[in-house]
C-alpha cells in the first residue's frame, strides 16, 4: 500500500513537471486552441494537456509498479488509439463519425487483447443471463458512452479533469473496499491515474493556463469506462449501476444532449450552448462558481455510489428511485431541455395548486 502511495505521489510530480514544460512547447509549436463561438474561454490557449497526462501515467506503470504487462499492455495500445485520435480531432477537426470509429478501434483492442468485456449479468429474481455474442457491442457501447460523456462536459477550466478525478477516487475506493475483482492491480491503476491527473489539474482549474483538449478528454473517458469494466465481467444489476451513478454528472448531460438534439430535431452530434455548465452560468454563476457546483453535485453522486454497498436490494431500489427523480429536478430547474419542457415540475405545481383549492375558507 506504501508503495502505492508513493509511486500516486511520484506520478503526480512528474505530471506537474511535464505539464509546466509541455505548455511552452505546445505554445512553440502551434498546438493551441482559438477561441470561438461555442467557446467559454476568450484568449489563446495552449491545449492538448492530455499528452503531459498519458506519458506520466504509463511512466509510472511500465517503470515505477511491479503491474504485469499481460493487464497493462493491452489498456495501453487502447488508449494510445484514444489519444492519436484526440490529438488528431484537436489538430484537424475529425468528423463525428471518424471520431466513434477511432473510439471503437480502442475498445475493440481491449475487448480482445485485454479480455475486458460485459459477459454475464444476474438480475433478482430472474437469474443469470449470458450476452453471449452479444458482449462485444455492449462492451463497445459501454465504452464509447463513457467516453463521449467526459469529452462533452470539458467545456470549462478544470471542469472535466476535476469530475474525473471525483469519480476515478470513488471507483478506485469502491474496487479495492467493496467488489470483487481478481487483480488488485486494477484498483492500483485507477489510483495511479488519479495521480496524473491531479498533477496536470492546477494547470488546468480556472483561470486555465492549458486544456485538456480532446487528446485528454477522451483519453480518461476511455480509461473511466475501461475501468468501469473490470468489475462487470460478471454483472449484477447493482455493479452495473454504480460507474452510471459515479459519473452522474457527465452521463446526465449526455443523455439529455441526445433528448434536447432529438426533440429540436437536430442531428445528435450537433455541438451547442445548452450544457450543463452553459445552463448554470446562465443562472448568474460565474465561470468558477460553476466548476465549483458541479464538483459538488458530482462528489454527492460518488457518495450516493458509496451508500449502494452498504444497502439491501430494496435499499438500492430505492435509492435509485430518489436519484432518478433528483436528476429530473435538477434537469428541469436548469432548463437542460429547455425553457418549456419542465412536466415533472409542472405536475408539482398541479398539485399543489389543487391542494390550495381543497384547504377550506376559515374566513
Amino acid at each position: 500500500m506504501y508503495l502505492v502511495l508513493l509511486v500516486t505521489i511520484a506520478t503526480t510530480l512528474v505530471s506537474l513537471a511535464l505539464t509546466a514544460i509541455y505548455k511552452k512547447v505546445a505554445v512553440k509549436l502551434n498546438l493551441v486552441d482559438v477561441p470561438e463561438a461555442r467557446r467559454v474561454h476568450d484568449k489563446i490557449m495552449p491545449t492538448m494537456g492530455g499528452i503531459t497526462i498519458f506519458i506520466a501515467y504509463y511512466f509510472s506503470l511500465f517503470f515505477l509498479l511491479p503491474i504485469p504487462h499481460y493487464i497493462v499492455f493491452p489498456i495501453f495500445l487502447g488508449s494510445l488509439v484514444i489519444l492519436l485520435t484526440g490529438m488528431i480531432d484537436d489538430m484537424k477537426n475529425l468528423s463525428p463519425l471518424l471520431k466513434v470509429l477511432g473510439i471503437l478501434i480502442g475498445a475493440l483492442i481491449v475487448f480482445y487483447l485485454g479480455d475486458i468485456s460485459l459477459e454475464t449479468m444476474t438480475l433478482p429474481f430472474i437469474g443469470t443471463l449470458k450476452f453471449g455474442s452479444w458482449s462485444l457491442p455492449f462492451t463497445l457501447i459501454w465504452i464509447l458512452g463513457f467516453t463521449n460523456a467526459v469529452n462533452l462536459i470539458d467545456g470549462l477550466d478544470g471542469l472535466a479533469s476535476g469530475v474525473s478525478i471525483i469519480a476515478l477516487t470513488t471507483m478506485g475506493i469502491i474496487g479495492f473496499f467493496f467488489l470483487t475483482i481478481q487483480e488488485v492491480s486494477i484498483s492500483i491503476m485507477i489510483f495511479v491515474l488519479i495521480g496524473a491527473i491531479a498533477g496536470f489539474w492546477p494547470y488546468n482549474f480556472q483561470p486555465a493556463s492549458i486544456f485538456l483538449g480532446d487528446t485528454g478528454a477522451l483519453f480518461i473517458g476511455f480509461m473511466i469506462g475501461v475501468f468501469s469494466l473490470q468489475g462487470l465481467k460478471n454483472a449484477t444489476l447493482i455493479s452495473l449501476i454504480l460507474p452510471v451513478v459515479i459519473l452522474g454528472i457527465p452521463i446526465t448531460d449526455t443523455l439529455f444532449a441526445m433528448i434536447r438534439r432529438k426533440m429540436n430535431r437536430q442531428s445528435i452530434s450537433v455541438a451547442d450552448k445548452n450544457h450543463i455548465h452553459h445552463r448554470l452560468m446562465s443562472l448568474g454563476l460565474s465561470h468558477r462558481q460553476t466548476v465549483l457546483a458541479i464538483y459538488s453535485v458530482s462528489a454527492i453522486f460518488s457518495i450516493i455510489a458509496l451508500l449502494y454497498n452498504f444497502s439491501t436490494f430494496w435499499g438500492s431500489a430505492l435509492l435509485t428511485v430518489f436519484v432518478v427523480i433528483g436528476v429530473e429536478l435538477f434537469v428541469e430547474i436548469i432548463g437542460l431541455v429547455g425553457a418549456d419542457r419542465r412536466p415533472l415540475l409542472k405536475s408539482l405545481r398541479d398539485f399543489g395548486n389543487r391542494l390550495n383549492k381543497k384547504k377550506p375558507d376559515n374566513h
